[in-house]
């Protein structure tokens, strides 16, 4: 990310005075209005003239707190319940404003403003609130202990924007029930930051305030606003009843046996939201639709050892995610199926925060992790699980914690307790630690299928980092221990039996105005992994450089070697890496990664010649018109030259945006893999191919008051079928209504 060739420059005496001023005023006072407000990008309310001003004037990346070169005005005012911001965003050329219209939480290469809230003002953790200059809102939580942003929490909010002759404005009205501070009878004293991001030849982020690149803490560097006086966190109840609808038609033998409708499946369901005290939040889902409505991204499943990983999407589960996380992924809630009831219990008092959730599994996944690959398997077998959370914060943006889960049902069960400690020892340095055991019971012919232990075993896994991040130069390191027993079936950790070193370092080199690159950054790395007997599983040596430029590209190139072993074999494998990311205009993003080189045949125990190819591309064809289209292709070849297997995935999605608030989109997806039986130890399919296909309407007035109606289905082809054919068909609906009495 670097600077436009021409840009406006404010007189470098002037613009230092205008820091020093912000230094001094570090506290703003947040006014309040007795005036009532219209959401719709107009800044036409009385209200307005009560609100305090702050400009949004330091450019922050990818220059280092210079003048912005464009100006920005925000606008701040709360009447006792709403917090309003309005953004006056000028812009010398208008019709070079990016801005779409869009589902919430997509439009990040669009031209957008909005503000980051530490409600607290513990430095740890903040809401953000954004908007594009359309009024598309996108929300998220920012936990900066962990260093970790998720965009999958959503607030009930407002939020318009319309583009003008010189610019434009958003308008925004976050009520306080949707935030969590403390509950006293004095002012609140809450940090802040402005933003406004404004995507060009670069793309620039702007600020209020000045940020500190040799300090690896994010909202400790946020200047702070107060009022709010006696204000209390609203102990708001949000009541979202559900009804659901499908009509399935399937076979479990296509081809042969034709498809057979199934009775239409009607459910009605209730998720409640209740804050029972300041502090503390709960959330009871009976009945509910857990389902996602949405098919996940495409991934290719070829020439894999280990489970492919999914994010969790319903949001019943994404509802306060970040109190559950670790340095390790051992809590993963996809590994909840098709529960039929959960409740979850979220809360932060001082230095203390903590959380509890329940659910009742009606089918049970499980992972088995090994040194060499995983394996999976579902049982029709209810679980119960349950996940406890407690972390106390310490210092400055340290916290230590404990985690204790559990999964059972019927003769198995898996139980997992840890503690972790994530210490920010000074500006640039920090040490995280996470220490866990495990205790796990399989069914006996579970047990059996899939080689597990027959009675009860019992593991632990060990995790310890190193971090070091200033302004020109990073480093790290880590130890990684997972004993061949440890199980985290509430998690996702597809590898056991693991005892791993790495280290690792790089510069990085800022650019300057005038410099074709405004960023360059060199990484070199180094590890080595051992199983429990002390056998070598891999060693790797591996090098990375990449470079921001113009029209917002991000190029890097990469190689590694190493060795790793497989069926008692050590291989010897080495790749080059290469991938681009260009944004030449306004809505159009194209990125392509590609890699070569030798790569173990694992299911030939032998090595091959491996090329893949991952393209993407987004491209908003007009306003409302949103094409996107990614794949991945790969080819192995043995050493002696035959082919081996040509694989490929694409994800194609047709998306119409009527308004920020509905769309219709079409999705296709399809899997085509071509093998030689030829080079194969087993036999295999000569062909195989699937092909899945959705179209989905929705409308959102908000997160919770949803409608959803779509219809889907899947076909494949092998050799043992003559032409596509149909597995099964699906009419589906929902509709969620968020009452808040």
């Amino acid at each position: 990310m670097s600077k436009l060739h021409c840009r406006l420059r404010a007189p470098v005496g002037l613009f230092a005075a205008l820091l020093a001023s912000v230094a001094v005023a570090n506290v703003s006072d947040l006014p309040s209005t007795d005036s009532s407000f219209l959401i719709d990008g107009v800044m036409d309310e009385d209200g307005w003239s009560d609100a305090a001003q702050i400009h949004v004037n330091v450019e922050t990346q990818p220059g280092e707190n210079t003048a912005a070169p464009v100006k920005t005005i925000a606008y701040i005012v709360e009447d006792g319940e709403n917090l309003y911001i309005a953004f006056d965003a000028r812009d010398p050329n208008p019709a070079a404003i990016r801005a779409y219209l869009r589902d919430r939480d997509s439009a990040w290469n669009d031209d957008f403003v909005g503000i980051v809230l530490d409600t607290y003002g513990d430095e740890r953790r903040a809401f953000e609130f954004f908007a594009n200059a359309l009024g598309v809102q996108m929300d998220l939580t920012n936990d900066d202990v962990n260093k970790r942003e998720d965009e999958s929490w959503d607030a009930i909010w407002d939020s318009a924007g319309k583009i003008h002759e010189s610019g434009f404005i958003v308008e925004m009205q976050i009520p306080l029930n949707q935030l969590r501070f403390p509950s006293n009878e004095g002012i609140q004293t809450w940090g802040y930051e402005l933003l406004r991001f404004y995507p060009r030849e670069h793309r620039y982020r702007f600020s209020n305030a000045a940020q500190d690149r040799n300090l690896n803490c994010y909202l400790c560097q946020f200047q702070k606003i107060q009022g709010l006086e006696g204000a209390e966190p609203a102990r708001d109840l949000e009541i979202v009843p559900t009804l659901t609808a499908s009509q399935l038609e399937s076979t479990d033998d296509p081809g042969v046996v034709p498809l057979e409708s199934g009775d239409a499946d009607v459910e009605a369901g209730v998720s409640i939201r209740w804050g029972i005290t300041p502090d503390l939040t709960a959330n009871l889902a009976i009945n509910p639709d857990f389902s996602q409505v949405e098919a996940d991204v495409a991934q290719l499943d070829v020439n894999n050892q280990f489970a492919l990983f999914f994010p969790e999407k319903r949001p019943f589960f994404l509802e306060g995610a970040d109190y559950f996380s670790t340095p390790e992924r051992a809590v993963f809630t996809r590994t909840v199926a098709n529960p039929s009831a959960g409740a979850k219990l979220t809360g932060k008092r001082g230095n203390n925060t903590f959380g509890v959730f329940a659910a009742q599994d009606e089918i049970t996944n499980l992972i088995f992790p090994g040194a060499f690959g995983s394996d999976s398997t579902s049982i029709e077998q209810e679980n119960t699980a349950f996940v406890g959370r407690y972390a106390r914060s310490f210092g400055n943006s340290s916290s230590v914690g404990a985690l204790l889960t559990t999964r059972s049902g019927g003769d198995y069960y898996n139980h997992v307790g840890g503690v972790d400690m994530r210490w920010r020892i000074s500006d640039q340095h920090r040490i995280v630690l996470q220490h866990m055991v495990s205790d796990t019971q399989y069914p006996d012919d579970v047990a059996t299928e899939f080689e597990q232990p027959l009675d009860s075993f019992a593991g632990s896994a060990t995790y310890a980092a190193y971090e070091y991040e200033s302004r020109n130069w990073f480093a790290y390191m880590w130890h990684k221990e997972r004993g061949a027993d440890f199980r985290a079936d509430s998690g996702f950790i597809p590898q056991v039996d693991i005892n791993q070193k790495l280290i690792g370092m790089g510069r990085i080199w800022h650019g300057s105005e005038g410099d074709v690159f405004s960023r360059i950054r060199v990484e070199g790395a180094w590890d080595i992994t051992h199983d429990e007997s002390n056998r070598l599983l891999e060693k790797e040596l591996e090098g990375q450089i990449s470079l921001d430029g113009p029209l917002q590209t991000h190029f890097e190139i990469g190689g590694l070697v190493r060795d790793r072993l497989y069926d008692d074999i050590l291989f010897s494998e080495d790749r080059i890496s290469v991938y681009g990311q260009i944004k030449p205009i306004g809505g159009l993003v194209v990125a392509v990664w590609a890699a070569a080189g030798s790569q173990i045949d694992f299911a030939n125990s032998r090595l091959g010649d491996q090329v893949q190819l991952n393209p993407y591309i987004e491209w908003n064809a007009t306003r409302n018109l949103l094409l996107r289209y990614e794949a991945s292709f790969a080819k192995l070849d043995s050493k002696e030259g035959p082919n081996i297997f040509n694989a490929a995935v694409h994800d194609m999605r047709f998306t119409w945006q009527f308004s920020a608030h509905s769309f219709l989109r079409f999705t296709a997806q399809i899997q085509d893999v071509e093998r030689n039986p030829d080079e194969y130890i087993d036999e295999v399919d000569r062909q195989s191919k699937g092909v899945g296909r959705q179209l989905l309407y929705s409308y959102k007035l908000n997160p919770q008051t949803v409608f959803f109606l779509g219809y889907s289905d899947n076909h494949i082809d092998d050799d043992g079928l003559a032409s596509m054919t149909a597995t099964d068909r699906t009419w589906f609906t929902k509709i969620g209504y968020a009452w808040t009495p």
